[in-house]
């Protein structure tokens, strides 16, 4: 696997760390919104890389190393030596909604023979990410891994745009496809938050619209619980987040809200908040994220046979809210687990995918650290 990378900040060229050169690599391209609206920028990455398989996301932050940035665009593009990706895209707006419809067909377009994992970049304003996954999964004997995350556009909650070999716009799911029989893939997530207050009940919900908490408008009891802070909803809902528990026994999902509707007191979430689960709001510390970072690490090292060469690594824009300038400690955290020897690259999300630990099937997150470590 050779591996080159790249930062661009606004106004000015990518500035490459290597001149190494790679043939057809996957090129992976995480950045600010405004900057990735640029009519220059494809042609500009197509330039750098010919060959290049090349998929953009926008974030709320970008990665890149042991370093967080912001207003700038990360690009790492890998040659994969012994293995083979395929790259395939739709858009929110040919599926009238039906997200699970969506991710089925995007599915079917991946030859299934020796296929080992599946890597989503999704736009994140709208998509319901639970049941993209549900339709990407919806696959008796499903035997490939799956993980990614939702763009983000920093906390602005206004519009995320993705592509793949063209300039970035909205509505964009991309997959890449890793195929090879001496690939090693491997996903874990994490998040190190804490609930607190009465445990309520969902008596009224649509996918991922919650209109009642205990028969109760839910956004009404939560701007109650902001106070001061409901009037900059949605952004001060990333501090707390809530914990969705569907069963007794199974692991509590956490929600981020997205947008709010005022009109129908409705609260929009990343993912499903189905009725008759639990739901509690959380909290975290700056030293409980960096913990739950390193721990995700440990998770997705966790019986490996050989070091990574790359990690993907998606956080959650919350995250970084409630770590501000300590931001780079969680991915210092990561970085200590993963080894030096390990590229690192990524950005800050409204939502990650990737599965429970011990556990085959993806599920979307919030406030999660998430990892998709790779070797050859």
């Amino acid at each position: 696997m050779k591996i080159v990378q790249a930062i661009k900040k606004a106004n000015e060229s990518f500035v490459l760390q290597s001149t190494t050169k790679l043939k057809e690599p996957l090129v992976l391209v995480f950045g600010n919104r405004y900057l990735l609206e640029s009519e220059h920028i494809f042609n500009e990455v197509r330039e750098l890389f010919p060959e290049g398989h090349i998929v953009f996301g926008t974030t709320s932050g970008e990665i890149i190393e042991d370093k967080v940035l912001e207003g700038t665009v990360v690009l790492t593009a890998i040659e994969f030596e012994k293995s083979a990706i395929v790259v395939k895209r739709c858009n929110v707006a040919d599926y009238n909604n039906d997200d699970k419809k969506m991710g089925m067909r995007l599915k079917s377009q991946f030859p299934k023979e020796n296929l080992k994992h599946l890597f989503v970049i999704s736009e994140g304003s709208t998509v319901n990410g639970s049941a993209l996954i549900e339709g990407i999964e919806h696959v008796e004997n499903t035997s490939f891994g799956l993980s990614g995350g939702l763009c983000g556009d920093d906390d602005r909650f206004e519009r995320t745009l993705a592509s793949y070999n063209e300039n970035p716009k909205e509505g964009e799911i991309v997959a890449i496809g890793f195929y090879g029989d001496t690939l090693e893939i491997s996903s874990a997530n994490y998040g190190g938050w804490t609930t607190f207050g009465p445990e309520r009940i969902i008596t009224k919900s649509k996918g991922n619209v919650l209109f009642e908490l205990d028969n109760k408008p839910a956004l009404d009891l939560y701007k109650n619980y902001l106070g001061e802070k409901a009037d900059e909803l949605p952004k001060s809902a990333l501090l707390y987040p809530l914990s969705v528990k569907t069963t007794d026994d199974g692991e509590p999902l956490v929600r981020t809200i997205l947008n709010i509707d005022e009109a129908e007191n409705t609260m929009t979430l990343a993912g499903d908040v189905p009725e008759g689960a639990r739901v509690q709001l959380m909290m975290s510390s700056v030293d409980d994220i960096a913990n739950g970072a390193f721990h995700a690490a440990e998770l997705a090292m966790k019986d490996r046979k050989n070091p990574p060469d790359l990690a993907l690594l998606i956080s959650c824009i919350g995250r970084k809210l409630v770590m501000d300038q300590r931001t780079e400690e969680e991915i210092e955290e990561v970085k200590a687990v993963v080894g030096d020897n390990t590229v690192i690259s990524g950005f800050y999300s409204y939502g990650e995918m990737a599965p429970f630990s011990g556990q085959d099937s993806c599920k979307l997150h919030n406030q999660t650290m998430t990892l998709t470590l790779f070797s050859e």
